[in-house]
Formats: structure tokens, sequence, C-alpha cells
């Protein structure tokens, strides 16, 4: 496991990071708040409250150094789609602390996390799972998984799963200008965390974070909507059911003592699907 870097706080809470993406012809500019007290999880927990089931108004991400029961979460992104606002949790300052902090209703993220009627929408939630279970207890619920979505809604081959950039750069829908501005973020991004291009993941446990950082991790999260509108409508009632119980299986294998978070293998569709 890589050593984690010396933390210097930030100032304020919710309060402390509203910045708006670099513009592009999005039509609207999202903002995105670091969350690093748990002062400011109570305040994200309420806009958390009543929101809309369908389409699913979550959509989630996590950061860390090895991500999975081996290594560490250094952030938890999630994507308010009605408020087009994104949330940047900060794991490795408030730890255990993040999940139990309530909200007025008595709410926490822990029980949003594992509620089956709250939908949550991630890309490959393997590892995600693997790494909440083992270190928060966290077992998933109410997730729908897109990179399953893709994979059932194709009519061509099934083999194997594609990839979050892959999707992103072709079922996206980007503009040239998203375009462009999505992989100049992504590749600065990778040079700072990537080993093979002289980063290190510790830059995730870096504060205060970089804006390149921020940037890096606000931005695919954005983009998991589209995708789930795209997929969504592409599958037939039979296919959903074969993505929700698919899911079910992978938030099961995650948690099992024989789970291995990394390998060639994973990139294979579930069996019976090819």
């Amino acid at each position: 496991m890589m050593s984690l870097l010396s933390a210097k706080p930030l100032q304020d809470d919710l309060s402390t990071l509203t910045q708006p993406l670099k513009k592009t012809s999005l039509e609207e500019e999202y903002s995105i708040i670091f969350v690093q007290t748990v002062e400011g999880v109570a305040e994200l927990l309420e806009e958390l409250t009543g929101l809309p089931t369908e389409p699913p108004s979550l959509y989630i991400d996590l950061e860390g150094v090895n991500l999975s029961r081996h290594g560490t979460i250094s952030i938890i992104q999630i994507f308010v789609y009605p408020i087009k606002r994104t949330f940047l949790v900060d794991i490795h300052t408030l730890k255990g602390s993040a999940f139990s902090a309530p909200a007025s209703n008595g709410s926490t993220l822990h029980s949003i996390l594992e509620s089956p009627s709250i939908p949550k929408v991630f890309f490959d939630v393997r590892n995600d799972s693997d790494a909440l279970f083992s270190h928060y207890q966290i077992t998933l619920a109410g997730v729908q998984d897109i990179q399953l979505m893709e994979l059932a809604q194709r009519s061509f081959n099934r083999r194997c799963v594609n990839n979050l950039g892959k999707c992103i750069e072709y079922d996206a829908s980007l503009t040239p200008d998203e375009r462009k501005h999505w992989k100049s973020t992504k590749d600065t991004g990778r040079k700072l965390f990537c080993p093979e291009q002289g980063g290190s993941y510790d830059v995730f446990n870096i504060r205060s974070l970089s804006d390149e950082i921020i940037q890096y991790c606000a931005q695919d999260v954005q983009f998991l909507p589209r995708l789930w509108h795209k997929y969504n409508r592409g599958m037939s009632q039979r296919w959903k059911a074969k993505v929700e119980k698919e899911v079910r299986n992978r938030i099961e294998l995650s948690k099992s003592s024989n789970y291995i978070p990394e390998g060639r293998h994973r990139a294979l569709a579930p069996k019976g699907w090819a």
C-alpha cells in the first residue's frame, strides 16, 4: 500500500469550494462542493432528502489509493442530477464520520448507500463496493451499474465490457468543446496520479486538493446521467432484469473473501451474456 501524505485541512466546509467547471457548451455550469466536516456532511444530506427516483438522482464514483479492500478511499464523488451539483466528500479526512454523521431526519450517508429504495448509479460498482464494505461495513443496495447497462443494450458482441472512458467518448454525445475539455482534464489528472506517467495516487490525499484533481474527480460523474439515459432507453425489460440480477451478483462477489479486484477477467461479460 502506498504511504499517505500529510494533509493540510481546508478552511471551511461546504462553503470552502463552490467552483464552476470550466465553461463548455453545456447549457449550465455545474458547481463543485468539497465536504470536509461533519457539519458539511449534514448539509449534504439535507440536499439528498426527497429527491426523485425516476430517473435516478444520485450518480456516484470513488477515488482512492489502490481503491479496494487492500487500499483506502480518499474521496466519494456524488453528482446530484436535479440540482446539477457535485459533492466531493473527503473520506481521507473524515473517515467513518462521513458515513455516520446524521441529517436532521436521522438519515446518514451509510443509510442512503444501503437503501434499496434510493437508486444510486455507479460505473462498474465492484471495487467501490469492495472498498466500502471492507473499510466501512457498507453493503450497497439500490445500485444501477452503467457498465452492465451498456453491455445489455448492445445489438452486437457482448463478450467484453467497456471502460468508462470509451463509453463517454462514444456515447455521451459530447460537443467539440466538451470533448476537448474532457480529454484535457482526463490527461492532466492521469499525469498527476498515474504511476506509469510519473504520478502518484497519493495526490488524492493531499489537502488542499489541486484544481486539476478537483476537476478530474468531478468530471466523469457528471457525464453519467447522459449515459444512463442512453442505455436505459436501449434495454428491453428482459435485459433490465438481467442487469439488476448481475448488479446484485457483483456486490455479493465484491464482499466475498475470494474477490480479486484486478485482472483481465474483469473485462469479461457475465456468464451467459455473450
